[in-house]
């Protein structure tokens, strides 16, 4: 009797446990309803960049930003310490006194530029052009004569050491060791200062190619030299491998002092004005109305004319019969050199 009710409980016991083991997946249907899945997620959006065209800002808030420009040194001692150039939107090169060049480069976002320089005053002509972008112009120093009245009709910035600058030793003179710090620099403008950071819309610098186009052009430029003067030369050579113009100052190919990289740029463009002494006899005044020039890009070129305007004007570019170009993605360099120089392409 008590072996029938032992192999009785020992039965109930099995059924049990093989119920139990059978609901144990969690996916299994319950009254005919599967179990809820988990929603996926989302793609991230990327943005695209006004100053290049190419998609590659993670964050929406940083188009509406205004971009940053910076005076760069560029005498010829103090090329070797630049950083920061490869890392630019767009550079500027121009004239200033004794036959030398000043760049000014624009950042989009300046968070992402840990450290740029060496840092040099202002010039008149770079103002107007910083006004083109609605940019905040970061400059140390200025022109007494001509640039500073010219800084009141825009929101100048003077980087120092003691805001988000730094003299850092680097073998030359005390006026060519000044560098800043772009997350430190932007940080100053929101918490330290009034100045308006957010753009009222966001507006492509140029009318860039879609994605996957790549423009290449009638004419054969894979070595432009560019003789603002006797002793400033500023050459590109394009790089097949990676398909932009590499710059050298004459024969010398100049890399980032910090990371010895390269400075690639996508797009050259070559701009020809009047290019005078002011009456002081030394300072140089860039006429910034309209001209002639070239546009370079994967080893090409083609001709075309440029305008401005008033100072709050972007430069346009357009062909010979007037139509806008479209520019190829990605950073630009624009030098603005005087009439009658012999510019070269090879």
């Amino acid at each position: 009797m008590f072996k029938k009710l032992f192999s009785a409980l020992l039965c109930v016991a099995l059924l049990l446990c093989m119920a139990a083991c059978g609901n144990t997946d969690t996916n299994s249907d319950v009254g005919g309803a599967s179990a809820p899945q988990p929603e996926p997620e989302p793609e991230p959006i990327i943005y695209v960049n006004p100053l290049t065209g190419i998609q590659n800002i993670e964050q929406e808030e940083v188009i509406y930003r205004r971009p940053v420009a910076v005076m760069i040194n560029n005498i010829s001692i103090a090329q070797k310490v630049q950083t920061g150039l490869t890392q630019a939107d767009i550079v500027y090169e121009t004239e200033v006194e004794g036959g030398i060049t000043r760049l000014m480069a624009v950042f989009q976002d300046i968070t992402k530029v840990e450290q740029f320089g060496t840092v040099r005053s202002a010039r008149y002509p770079y103002v107007d052009l910083a006004m083109g972008h609605n940019a905040l112009y970061v400059h140390h120093g200025q022109d007494n004569t001509y640039c500073k009245p010219h800084l009141k009709d825009t929101q100048a910035f003077t980087i120092a050491s003691n805001n988000a600058g730094a003299r850092i030793k680097n073998g030359l003179a005390t006026e060519h060791t000044l560098y800043g710090y772009g997350p430190k620099l932007w940080d100053w403008f929101k918490t330290k200062t009034k100045f308006d950071l957010d753009l009222d819309a966001v507006r492509n610098w140029q009318d860039f190619t879609k994605e996957g186009e790549d423009l290449t052009l009638e004419s054969v430029a894979t070595n432009i030299s560019v003789p603002f003067s006797a002793s400033y030369n500023t050459v590109f050579k394009y790089d097949e491998v990676n398909q932009k113009y590499v710059r050298y100052f004459k024969n010398t190919q100049r890399l980032d002092y910090l990371t010895s990289a390269p400075e690639y740029f996508k797009n050259v463009f070559v701009l020809i004005t009047d290019i005078t002494d002011y009456p002081d006899g030394y300072h140089r005044k860039v006429a910034l109305e309209s001209g002639e020039g070239w546009y370079c890009v994967n080893g090409s070129y083609m001709p075309i004319l440029w305008s401005k305007g008033e100072a709050s004007e972007a430069l346009k570019f357009t062909d010979l019969n007037g139509q806008t170009i479209k520019v190829n993605q990605g950073n630009s360099w624009v030098c603005i050199a005087k009439k009658g120089i012999n510019v070269t392409f090879e």
